[in-house]
């Protein structure tokens, strides 16, 4: 679908609809640049026609360019591949647009945190609580993403307001959102009467570190270590989207032998992911053996990646333009011989989870998102295909993967053992698409040595393990980092766990909890 063609649909929704601007820099992505006016219509017709969520809804603080605030919304072409932008102009002394979310729900969060971050107010928003900066450490009117913005300043301790189910036998139980063991932060507010859950409020927030506002002024080679470093379990889909924005604003067109690499690596760090969650689902029923003989299985696949590439966890090895780790004929070997024998593991371990009469009346029925309530949330990746929502940057992008065939993996029924089949076939397509891409694999792999960064804005993405990750980058004159947007699957499906859990009973959470795995580090940016 080019610009035009684009255009001309929406005027069919939206008569007399003519953009200021439309461009196609990329082959991938499509701009429309409209009036303030008519930026609500013109998304609401994209989210029909595209049945696509609001992918990302940013600011970016142009005030001393050209005077005004831009506004971008992102939907995505799953049919077509491609990605089309909306934007508009913010004058700086009105900063303020009209709201998307009671149309759209996936644009709730977004337009919370360009409230909180830039003071740019969607207007009719029904929901303006602080969404990551907590008034104990930041009063309001502390905007950190303005250009002019200074330091913080320390707010007052006050009542956060949840929203609160009443009635007679209604109790609340709050959890967190300090947490047993290692996982990140979180408070969790259960509403329950009598036994099953009626409501759940999320808060998080709470390792908010201002990673964007970091990534302001920085080398692309430094904004790509600290990518990397976003959301630990993935490290390499982050730093590989950060890379093909680097790649598509400089012009670099990639080898196919560096795809071949990268996809190995995205599908090795997909893998150990898997079956840690497999491990951790079997683990929260009880169900020891499975989950023991899970991180024996994610043990080997750690130690594969460690040979491979110096890091247990996939850091450092994308380079803008390539990747430092070259995949010889030793390596490849390596890597056949020891997903073999994975492959025969993972065998007995669904046979164990499976066959399990116990095991599988707790998952079965548990934690239901039924697909018209995720795709009304907007829910993404992994958790979205377990709901029968067929998307899959690999299939709607594919580049190496239409060789290989990839086939998106599906379930219908949205509950906890849909995600755990879901996750179990996506290990196996793994594996079956490293053997393909290792049998392509013949010539160097490392990236060139000299990299010409030139001026300008683009957007980089990966299928990451839990769904799509994207990066919006704007490169300034100086090949310094302007903006950095940066958008991981867990913001988008948060939501989704707060209305899988209705219904169940709260001793059944950490279950459900288990069966999405989001990071608070990836939301909590």
């Amino acid at each position: 679908m080019d610009g035009k063609k684009l255009v001309s649909i929406i005027g069919e929704k939206i008569p007399g609809f003519v953009p200021l601007d439309i461009s196609a820099e990329y082959a991938d992505e499509i701009s429309l640049k409209v009036v303030p006016a008519d930026f609500k219509g013109v998304c609401l017709v994209l989210h029909k026609i595209l049945a696509s969520p609001v992918m990302m809804i940013f600011a970016v603080d142009e005030r001393a360019d050209s005077g005004v605030f831009v506004i971008y919304s992102c939907f995505a072409d799953m049919q077509q591949g491609h990605w089309i932008t909306v934007k508009i102009d913010i004058t700086a002394d009105q900063p303020s647009f009209e709201s998307l979310s009671k149309s759209i729900y996936s644009a709730n969060l977004f337009e919370r945190e360009i409230w909180e971050m830039f003071g740019i107010k969607p207007q009719g928003h029904p929901d303006l609580r602080s969404l990551h900066l907590h008034n104990e450490i930041c009063s309001p009117g502390n905007h950190p993403l303005r250009k002019d913005f200074i330091s913080l300043t320390a707010g007052e301790l006050s009542e956060y307001k949840f929203i609160r189910v009443e009635g007679e036998g209604i109790f609340e139980v709050p959890v967190g959102p300090v947490h047993a063991g290692i996982i990140g932060p979180g408070h969790f507010r259960f509403s329950a009467a009598g036994e099953p859950i009626i409501n759940l409020e999320i808060r998080l927030g709470f390792t908010h570190r201002g990673v964007e506002k970091l990534m302001e002024g920085k080398a692309p080679a430094e904004g790509l270590r600290l990518a990397e470093r976003v959301s630990g379990d993935s490290s390499f889909a982050h730093g590989l989207a950060f890379c093909r924005a680097m790649e598509k604003i400089s012009g670099i067109v990639i080898p196919g032998q560096v795809e071949y690499a990268r996809a190995i690596f995205l599908e090795l760090e997909r893998m150990y992911n898997h079956v840690n969650d497999l491990g951790g689902i079997a683990l929260d029923v009880g169900f020891g053996f499975p989950a023991a003989f899970a991180s024996v299985i994610k043990e080997a696949l750690l130690q594969l990646n460690d040979q491979l590439s110096g890091s247990r966890y996939l850091k450092d090895i994308n380079t803008i333009g390539g990747a430092r780790i070259e995949i010889d004929e030793a390596k490849a070997i390596l890597i056949k011989e020891t997903l073999k024998n994975i492959g025969r593991d993972f065998g007995e371990l669904q046979e164990m989870l499976f066959t399990n009469v116990s095991f599988m009346d707790r998952v079965d029925g548990t934690g239901i998102l039924h697909r018209k309530i995720a795709e009304d949330l907007g829910i993404v990746g992994m958790a979205g295909r377990a709901s029968g929502i067929a998307h899959d940057l690999r299939k709607s992008f594919p580049g190496v993967y239409r060789e290989a065939k990839f086939r998106i993996i599906t379930a219908q029924s949205g509950d906890v053992q849909a995600r755990l089949r879901v996750r179990t076939m996506e290990f196996e397509e793994s594996l079956r698409l490293i053997v393909f891409f290792i049998s392509r694999i013949s010539n160097n792999t490392k990236a060139p040595e000299n990299i010409d960064v030139k001026q300008g804005t683009a957007l980089g993405y990966s299928e990451g393990w839990r769904g799509p990750i994207l990066y919006w980058l704007k490169i300034n004159a100086a090949g310094r980092i302007e903006r950095c947007i940066i958008v991981d699957p867990s913001f988008h499906n948060w939501p989704g766990l707060s209305h899988a859990v209705l219904g169940n009973i709260i001793p059944d959470f950490p279950l459900c909890n288990k069966s999405f795995d989001l990071s608070y580090a990836g939301n909590d940016l």
